[in-house]
């Protein structure tokens, strides 16, 4: 006879990685996954996207919550990369993740999950409460920093156009001459793409745009 000894489960993360938009370059967050794997954690996927965090219907964000097994861990940047939503479809975002068995790991967001596990009656429910009020405040301000920059923006705006001088989105000329050179040297749109830091559909639309520009 022998006693068998358990081995400890295996810490499993899924990060989620988002900038707002096209011209946004993900590699800032990219260290995140190392950070992860030398904290022991197994990362099970990396789901990114270009897309505001003020909307639910995010797909690689949608497709992130469905591939969660009960124990992961969801692990971002910052909250505002996982929600800028109003807080009630915050919450309703964070009960998903929760309803799957999962939990968010993002830093700045003090997470009391495992001590209130060690715990039980009132200490348990102060702990958790608190954890609650925490979470509930992270997401709050990252929803009201969208709103003060989207304010601040229409207002600059309105002086621009009021003085003259607004033209709309000026285009990145870095990315459009990093994917142009690319595309030049033979490499397809998807290493293009991946190369320059951008969406296909950009990569695509910059390029068309230059071959239309030499034949003019």
């Amino acid at each position: 006879m022998y006693t068998q000894i358990s081995q400890p489960s295996m810490k499993v993360a899924r990060i989620y990685l988002r900038v707002s938009t096209e011209e946004q370059d993900l590699t800032r967050q990219s260290g995140i996954e190392e950070t992860a794997r030398a904290a022991g954690y197994y990362v099970a996927g990396v789901y990114r996207e270009k897309a505001s965090g003020a909307r639910a219907d995010r797909p690689e964000l949608l497709r992130m919550v469905a591939d969660l097994q009960p124990g992961e861990v969801v692990v971002a940047e910052k909250i505002d990369r996982i929600s800028r939503l109003p807080l009630a479809e915050a919450e309703k975002l964070v009960a998903s993740i929760r309803d799957k068995g999962a939990r968010l790991a993002v830093p700045g967001l003090v997470d009391l999950s495992d001590l209130a596990a060690e715990t039980d009656g009132v200490a348990r429910i102060v702990l958790e409460s608190v954890q609650e009020l925490l979470l509930k405040l992270a997401l709050q301000m990252a929803h009201d920093d969208y709103e003060t920059r989207r304010e601040r923006q229409r207002q600059g705006v309105h002086l621009a156009k009021q003085a003259g001088k607004y033209a709309g989105r000026l285009p990145d000329i870095a990315i459009h001459q990093r994917i142009i050179a690319l595309r030049v040297a033979g490499q397809t749109i998807k290493r293009t793409a991946e190369l320059a830091g951008c969406s296909i559909s950009q990569a695509k639309r910059i390029w068309a745009m230059h071959r239309t520009a030499d034949t003019a």
